[in-house]
């Protein structure tokens, strides 16, 4: 007999709709498939607040989602149907979970009964999405959609921010919801939620090291600026007159003009510059770091052997590399105000100089850039191109950057002026193709800022689909492409490593141009490098979207920020 529907009963897509609504959810980035009509049904008909982007890709609904939440620090959110769809959405998913962003993806799938006879598009969900993500769970029942949801914000904005994925078969969709279970916690839409703060011994014992240290030095990376901290870090470090290395995650702790910051450091984006100064150092304060490969250029600066002090919300990346005097599990805003509540309690401190140290070390990696920001060579180099950019916008700007030939310019030269998440790239994979969708994404979280996307052409033919989301949603992004026809960092270590042996790298040249065109931007080519800045201040000011195809120097023929090519 049919189970006889409850009169206060909602279903299970009603309910998910309620559940996203109670968490402040205001875009969700998706595309459209059959096991999903229930819940696209329910956001037709129900009384919200949330809009429903449609996207050309699973994969830019997730780098989408990336975005938005790096740039509004609240959960961002991206669906996609069952079969494709679910495999397709991972890239963004184990993306965001590495980078500690929190993004939930919503998959649909088939009936629960169907399971195990062959349906179109079955696939294990859950196990697919289990390495990649905080939290995951496909969804058995309906009434257990609204704690479902909850455990997964939780989740998400707790401890270290991260991933997740809920599933929702179609006749889980259709089941029967228990109107009453809809409640959301509200410090769980913003992220980090419930931040928690340091043992006062071991911050006191971090205090202890660092000042019996002759020079140390701080690097940080992304988690000052996810925790807010960076208003309390800048007190830290004019207090000692310390110095201030970041990884590309951790740009925006600190203003890249002051004078106790030399800027990125690592594999990607250092100079030999600014890896003297982690030579220098007797001591290193890792502040929110995972003291990576690139960070750390394999493990070789800082120097095994070099005295540690480790601040991390998440206690497994404590001691993961190196040999750790000092951890301190924390937040990363509140370490650093319950270091300066204990630096005041012991009086002014000498300073270690940082900024002396600093300012010779800064000139000669700038010098170096002038020379070659201002070439007239032809193809332009990747140097021209950056300075004039830093001289076209404001520091309002969000630059989006891509993991290929942007990424180590923009880190290394595109000086941030100010703090906050105001440049980023997908550091943690690195996969091609996600600043076009990104800059979706922060475009649709911080409206009235200019975005600007920066990508090679590999990484354009990635994603160019998505130029008809942004023209359909009139999103005033520039776009700007580096055309040299090859995958250069590939190319750069065939050079490198297996003497210039090349050997499937290279590809037809596009117009980007005439793309961009075809699907309603206003797009310009450049070949000469005098024209290169009145264009860019051009395609920056136009009130609509503007891509700016650049003919490049390739990777392999660059001088670029980059100390090893390949692990």
């Amino acid at each position: 007999m049919a189970e006889t529907a409850k009169p206060n009963a909602m279903t299970g897509a009603e309910a998910l709709v309620r559940m996203l609504d109670a968490y402040e959810v205001r875009h969700i980035f998706g595309l459209c498939g059959d096991t999903t009509l229930p819940f696209y049904d329910a956001l037709y008909r129900l009384d919200h607040k949330i809009e429903h982007i449609l996207t050309r890709d699973e994969r830019s609904a997730a780098y989408m989602a990336d975005g938005y939440a790096r740039v509004t620090k609240k959960v961002g959110v991206c669906e996609g149907p069952s079969g494709g769809g679910a495999t397709y959405i991972l890239p963004g998913l184990v993306e965001a979970n590495e980078s500690s962003v929190p993004v939930l993806a919503i998959t649909s799938d088939v009936g629960t009964r169907a399971k195990g006879h062959y349906p179109l598009t079955e696939l294990d969900q859950q196990g697919l999405m289990r390495p990649l993500t905080k939290f995951n769970t496909v969804i058995q029942h309906a009434d257990a959609v609204p704690d479902a949801v909850r455990t997964a914000f939780r989740t998400m904005t707790t401890g270290r921010p991260g991933s997740a994925h809920l599933g929702l078969p179609i006749d889980v969709q259709r089941g029967q919801a228990n109107p009453d279970d809809i409640w959301a916690d509200p410090a769980h839409a913003r992220f980090p939620a419930y931040p928690f703060g340091a043992d006062p011994a071991a911050v006191e014992a971090a205090l202890d090291a660092i000042l019996s240290a002759r020079f140390p030095i701080v690097i940080c990376g992304g988690g000052i600026v996810l925790a807010g901290g960076e208003a309390a870090f800048a007190r830290f470090v004019e207090a000692l007159d310390i110095a201030v290395a970041t990884t590309i995650s951790g740009q925006g702790s600190i203003a890249e003009t002051h004078p106790n910051c030399v800027g990125v450091v690592g594999s990607n984006g250092g100079v030999p510059a600014t890896r003297e100064l982690v030579q220098r150092a007797d001591l290193v304060v890792f502040i929110g770091c995972r003291a990576g490969s690139v960070t750390t250029e394999l493990w070789r600066y800082p120097a095994k052997g070099t005295r540690i002090v480790h601040i991390d919300s998440d206690p497994e990346v404590i001691g993961a590399s190196y040999r750790t005097e000092v951890g301190v599990v924390s937040d990363a805003r509140l370490a650093l105000d319950a270091l300066n509540a204990a630096l005041e309690a012991r009086g002014a401190q000498p300073g270690f100089g940082g900024a002396a140290a600093i300012a010779p070390l800064k000139a000669r990696k700038w010098e170096a850039f002038h020379r070659l920001s201002s070439s007239a060579e032809r193809p332009i180099r990747p140097e021209r191109t950056i300075a004039a950019l830093r001289k076209v916008l404001d520091d309002d700007a969000i630059v989006v950057g891509d993991p290929g030939t942007p990424c180590p310019y923009i880190s290394a030269f595109y000086e941030l002026r100010t703090t906050g998440r105001k440049l980023f790239s997908n550091r943690a994979h690195g996969a091609l193709g996600y600043a076009l969708s990104a800059s979706v994404g922060a475009a649709v979280g911080a409206p009235g800022k200019k975005i600007v996307a920066l990508m090679g052409d590999g990484s354009f033919g990635f994603t160019c689909g998505e130029l008809e989301t942004v023209v359909r949603l009139n999103l005033p992004i520039t776009f700007i492409v580096f055309s040299n026809a090859v995958y250069g960092w590939i190319k750069a270590g065939q050079r490198s490593a297996f003497e210039g042996r090349y050997y499937s790298v290279d590809f037809g040249r596009t117009d980007h141009r005439a793309v961009a065109e075809a699907f309603g931007l206003r797009a310009w080519q450049v070949e000469d490098p005098e024209k290169l800045e009145g264009i860019l201040r051009e395609a920056a000011n136009h009130p609509g979207p503007t891509l700016v195809d650049i003919l490049s120097q390739p990777l392999n023929e660059a001088a670029a920020p980059v100390s090893e090519w390949i692990a």
